[in-house]
């Protein structure tokens, strides 16, 4: 209903890896409603990642991840209707890229965290997944956890 609308409009969502599961998770949030939304990723994209991460085309390569996918998901927010032009300003989405590692402690560390509802790990590095799991733990923060190890897949519920 409504209350759980209005979580959704305010929720402010990290999203740490925008590759292969982050492209299907950064299109969910966006289609969902999520508006505020970062996304954190050290990777640029390569020719060989255009077949199966559907937010790049070949024009994308060399580019960072987060940023062609954070503007590929921002187009795909359904638009709301608002009462005036003020309102309109405070809800428009904001799915903010961070082209960098999400191990780099001044950046990345448990304030930032904090900031957040809820984090989405979409990682194939181990470090970098314990790293983010650490850090969710200290701000108190869920984690849902999705990584790739090659070929085969896992998901946890972190709280």
């Amino acid at each position: 209903g409504t209350a759980l609308f209005a979580r959704i409009l305010n929720c402010r969502i990290l999203l740490v890896g925008s590759g292969g599961i982050g492209c299907e998770l950064l299109k969910n949030l966006a289609l969902s409603g999520f508006r505020n939304v970062e996304i954190i990723d050290l990777d640029t994209i390569d020719v060989s990642n255009l077949n199966r991460q559907f937010l790049f085309r070949s024009h994308h390569v060399g580019m960072p991840k987060c940023v062609v996918a954070s503007e590929a998901a921002l187009r795909m927010v359904p638009p709301l209707e608002s009462e005036g032009e003020d309102e309109s300003a405070k809800l428009s989405p904001k799915y903010l890229p961070h082209h960098g590692n999400v191990c780099d402690n001044s950046k990345f560390n448990v304030p930032y965290v904090q900031k957040f509802a809820l984090v989405l790990n979409a990682l194939d590095n181990v470090a970098a997944r314990r790293r983010v799991n650490r850090l969710c733990l200290a701000a108190s923060v869920p984690l849902v956890e999705a990584g790739t190890a090659g070929y085969p897949w896992q998901g946890t519920v972190i709280d």
